[in-house]
């Protein structure tokens, strides 16, 4: 079970976004979700809706948990923009969102599959990244309906 394990609603603590694919995110207080598009001003925004294939792409989460359990048991501390995934969240299982539905306020997501770390995530971090965040990576979304997220916004499991 991954951080939050059975938590059904959280709290989103961040949004990141990084224009362009090397480029470390930066924290912003609110977003434009764009169902089927994805984060507007983010590396992976599709200017026209994406096929049904490629949805995962449209939005990406991790839980704080998550990253403070990866400085516990390995020491390495990766800040939430470094994990390159667009919400914070604390409170909620993002694992236990896979394949079902969920709200981030009154944007409605579809969970599609975890987000499990690569090799170029830990190229951009450091060694151990990638071992220390199997399983806990996160969760790659679907946006269904968009809105605007911000900092403070509920993640409530469908």
């Amino acid at each position: 079970m991954g951080p939050g394990a059975g938590r059904r609603e959280g709290v989103v603590v961040e949004i990141n976004v990084a224009p362009r694919s090397e480029q470390l995110p930066e924290p912003l207080g609110r977003v434009r979700a764009v169902a089927a598009q994805g984060i507007e001003g983010d590396r992976y925004f599709a200017p026209e809706p994406r096929e049904e294939a490629e949805r995962d792409r449209d939005l990406t989460l991790i839980a704080a948990e998550a990253l403070e359990a990866l400085t516990e048991e390995t020491g390495i501390e990766l800040s939430a923009a470094a994990s390159r995934r667009n919400v914070l969240t604390r409170g909620i299982d993002l694992n236990d969102l896979v394949g079902r539905a969920f709200r981030v306020d009154e944007v409605e997501c579809e969970g599609i599959e975890l987000c499990e770390p690569c090799s170029h995530l830990q190229g951009l971090t450091q060694p151990g990244v990638l071992r220390g965040l199997v399983h806990r990576g996160g969760l790659r979304a679907a946006i269904r309906r968009g809105g605007e997220i911000a900092v403070g916004d509920p993640v409530v499991a469908a």
